[in-house]
């Protein structure tokens, strides 16, 4: 496959979902190499340029109409993700997503803007129902009593913004809701994936999957968490972090049927 085509396909949208016109003027936001990282990765995640192709510099150049050095640092950055290799004799080539390392919050934008976002959502989900109700139940057994207040007092913004309808403060407020839960658990790997669960809520929202109104029983799970957290009961944490997840998973089930099916 012709990597210039590709890339003139890729550079019709960004994770962010707004047209960048191809050509000469394709980067032209950020730092330059960046925008060279951002385009070959919705090119790799997409499929436009699949496994096993190889990247000629010289055409990147030309194409993204940059230097050989910033083509060279976007190379460099997207072989630290795992996406990319270089071969002696062979050049660049693109690696399967396998060895890709799929928990950067980059490569999880890259492919929910691409035609697989169902399968990177399902996946989301999944990881999500295994690791939350768990953090959930050590937040109780360890969580400062500064951080089981917050909870509290965000659980109650939650379900305000919610009732009101307000979607990007509700967004906002279950993004921090949902990380000071895995901070709070006291499990330093658990913490990290906050990035993660950040992608997965505003990839909902932002893909039109998230309801106006979010369901006041929803809502209620929230409150159900950050009490029991708050109370010291860690059965009941857990308990109400699987119903959030368990309906997270249920409400998203149609769509992935709906793929599996098509």
């Amino acid at each position: 496959m012709d990597p210039r085509k590709s890339l003139r396909l890729a550079a019709a949208e960004t994770s962010a979902g707004k047209n960048l016109p191809a050509g000469e003027n394709t980067v032209r936001t950020g730092g330059l190499h960046a925008q060279v990282v951002e385009l070959l990765g919705l090119a790799f995640s997409s499929g436009e340029l699949p496994s096993g192709s190889i990247l000629r510099i010289e055409e990147l150049e030309e194409r993204c109409q940059v230097s050989r050095s910033v083509v060279r640092e976007a190379l460099r950055v997207l072989a630290s993700m795992g996406m990319v290799t270089s071969r002696r004799r062979i050049g660049v080539s693109v690696l399967p997503s396998s060895e890709w390392n799929l928990y950067d919050p980059q490569i999880i934008r890259w492919r929910l803007a691409s035609a697989g976002r169902i399968a990177q959502l399902r996946s989301l989900y999944e990881l999500r129902a295994a690791i939350e109700p768990e953090a959930a139940k050590l937040a109780a057994l360890r969580a400062p009593l500064s951080d089981a207040s917050d909870l509290m007092g965000l659980a109650g913004k939650l379900w305000a913004a919610g009732r009101d309808g307000d979607t990007g403060l509700f967004l906002d407020l279950d993004i921090q809701f949902h990380r000071l839960v895995l901070s709070s658990s006291g499990n330093e790997m658990f913490g990290r994936l906050h990035t993660l669960v950040a992608e997965v809520l505003t990839g909902r929202t932002n893909y039109g999957l998230m309801p106006e109104h979010p369901h006041e029983e929803a809502l209620q799970m929230h409150v159900d968490v950050a009490s029991a957290i708050q109370r010291g009961d860690p059965d009941q944490a857990r308990d109400a972090m699987l119903r959030i997840t368990d309906r997270a998973v249920r409400e998203m089930q149609s769509l992935w049927t709906m793929k599996t099916n098509a």
